[in-house]
């Protein structure tokens, strides 16, 4: 009887911990954060989906899509650039600014400018070379950049953090990458026609995709007196029906899953999460 009251208690600290582990904790954590604010802007992020996306996240996770696809963005850390926006009327003390920091010092010419003369730098090189430029009466921006795996394939611009899935119900975060990363899909690939062919025949959008194709999600049926409705999709020859006189137009469930997918955007600079939007053109002179 003693044994089994130690053995009772043994069990009960042992789920306690665990629940406060795996279930207190992150509630506390998480369990109120609201909405963000996205630097520069001053906007909340996110915002919450509406519509279709909403209904499109039921679909999405009905068939499966998190078993193959991943919703997580992963950085190993930040870097800067330096951008010249403004060289002033002596070219030859930008120069002289900048010659310890580059090996080669580019041409200057108002045209050219802005232009990025130092590109993946540490903070304190940055900060350096900016007061060196400001000191010989030009002007010089300093831009965060986001590195890591995930943003070299161009799956996103910075690490996905919880304020992205706060109105996500279930959470869709995936634990494998058979497919690329969706976290920012909307962002990289933004039209709902490829989101609908990639759907229907992956191959006809990305060549040798090892995605299966969700044709159940479409209908394919006789054209109207031999003309494609609107929605049809306009599908290569070697994906289209056999019969031309037949088309391939979406469900709603498809039309859903790809305003879900179009929804799924984290490029919004948070402040757990900064880094600096490409909004100019900068001529990277390094990369």
């Amino acid at each position: 009887m003693k044994n089994g009251f130690s053995v009772f208690i043994a069990a009960f600290i042992a789920l306690g911990a665990s629940w406060c582990g795996f279930v207190l904790a992150p509630v506390l954590q998480l369990g109120t954060a609201k909405q963000t604010t996205v630097l520069v802007s001053g906007d909340t992020y996110p915002v919450q989906r509406i519509g279709a996306a909403t209904l499109g996240l039921q679909v999405y996770r009905a068939n499966g899509c998190a078993s193959c696809h991943t919703e997580q963005i992963q950085q190993d850390g930040i870097v800067f650039d330096v951008v010249l926006t403004s060289a002033g009327k002596n070219e030859a003390a930008v120069v002289n600014a900048i010659v310890g920091f580059i090996k080669n010092t580019p041409e200057f010419a108002p045209v050219n400018l802005p232009k990025t003369i130092l590109h993946g730098v540490s903070k304190e090189l940055a900060d350096s070379a900016s007061d060196k430029i400001t000191t010989a009466g030009d002007k010089a921006e300093i831009h965060i950049v986001a590195t890591g795996a995930d943003i070299s394939r161009g799956w996103g611009v910075r690490r996905s953090v919880a304020a992205d899935f706060l109105y996500d119900s279930p959470v869709q975060l995936g634990a494998q990458r058979i497919g690329p990363d969706l976290a920012d899909v909307g962002a990289r690939l933004g039209n709902a026609d490829w989101q609908l062919l990639h759907l229907y025949a992956p191959q006809s959008v990305v060549k040798n995709s090892a995605m299966p194709p969700f044709r159940f999600l479409f209908e394919v049926r006789k054209k109207i007196n031999g003309e494609s409705s609107a929605n049809a999709l306009n599908l290569p020859k070697e994906f289209a029906p056999s019969d031309s006189n037949y088309e391939v137009v979406p469900t709603q469930e498809a039309k859903q899953l790809a305003a879900y997918l179009l929804s799924l955007r984290a490029d919004a600079p948070l402040y757990e999460a900064p880094f600096t939007p490409s909004q100019v053109s900068t001529n990277a002179s390094a990369k």
